[in-house]
């Protein structure tokens, strides 16, 4: 299966619409803890807690930002599993790509960019299922039709009407992400995370830039290695791995 092909399997069901919510990880992960089939979306119009990777606030407009959050349950070792963000990413990014024509790049390890400014985020939670096997809660933030940002983030981020210059149609985008999500999701359970790390090299902005890496550790990024870390040559002149664990 190419990755471009449409996929119709969860990213076709109907999804969970929801207006204002805490946060669309904590709705998805009551259902998948009720039992909700792999594949479940819940999709919000605002969040008034929502969150980002290491415990950062997500701010949205009101109705502007696509908020979705869907139920997984790959079954892979638990080494393999912080590898999904990467392969969200992608998935993201081709999906962004082909709604607004523009080039959307990847900053390791879950934030997606337009023109080097920040348009979308990933954040991959797992815990223990009720057969004792993981389940993971993938939330993806997708500012769509803002206009404004607040101060302290407005030379940071950006919103697909901004840059395209006109508004999107956030349910079309939807489905468009979800199949795209999909796809890659079941490449990268059946073959490997090989296809998905080739693509997110192409797409990096990340590759061959200075990164800051734990408390006051600089250095540049080398490469993604073959299990998803990124590998940094510190200014002491140490190559060192960082990977991107999933949160709780």
């Amino acid at each position: 299966m190419r990755t471009g092909e449409a996929v119709h399997g969860w990213a076709s069901r109907p999804v969970v619409s929801l207006g204002e919510v805490g946060s669309t990880q904590t709705e998805a992960r009551r259902l998948a803890e009720a039992g909700a089939p792999e594949g479940t979306a819940v999709v919000a119009e605002h969040q008034t807690q929502g969150r980002g990777r290491l415990g950062r606030r997500w701010i949205d407009e009101p109705g502007a930002a696509l908020l979705v959050s869907i139920v997984l349950r790959p079954t892979l070792d638990a080494p393999r599993l912080p590898q999904l963000s990467l392969v969200a990413g992608v998935a993201v990014a081709e999906a962004l790509a082909e709604a607004s024509g523009l080039r959307v790049t990847l900053s390791w390890p879950n934030d997606l960019l337009l023109r080097g400014r920040k348009v979308a985020g990933i954040l991959a939670e797992s815990f223990a299922g009720r057969d004792a096997g993981a389940s993971v809660i993938l939330g993806i933030g997708i500012n769509v039709n803002q206009e404004r940002f607040p101060e302290d983030l407005a030379a940071r981020a950006t919103s697909l009407a901004f840059e395209a210059r006109h508004p999107f149609d956030r349910e079309q985008l939807l489905r468009t992400v979800l199949n795209r999500l999909e796809a890659w999701y079941r490449r990268w359970v059946g073959e490997g995370f090989e296809p998905a790390r080739e693509a997110w090299r192409r797409g990096s902005a990340t590759l061959g830039q200075r990164v800051t890496i734990g408390e006051g550790v600089n250095g540049t990024a080398l490469d993604l290695a073959e299990d998803g870390a990124l590998l940094v040559r510190t200014d002491a002149g140490a190559l060192v791995r960082r990977i991107a664990a999933l949160g709780p």
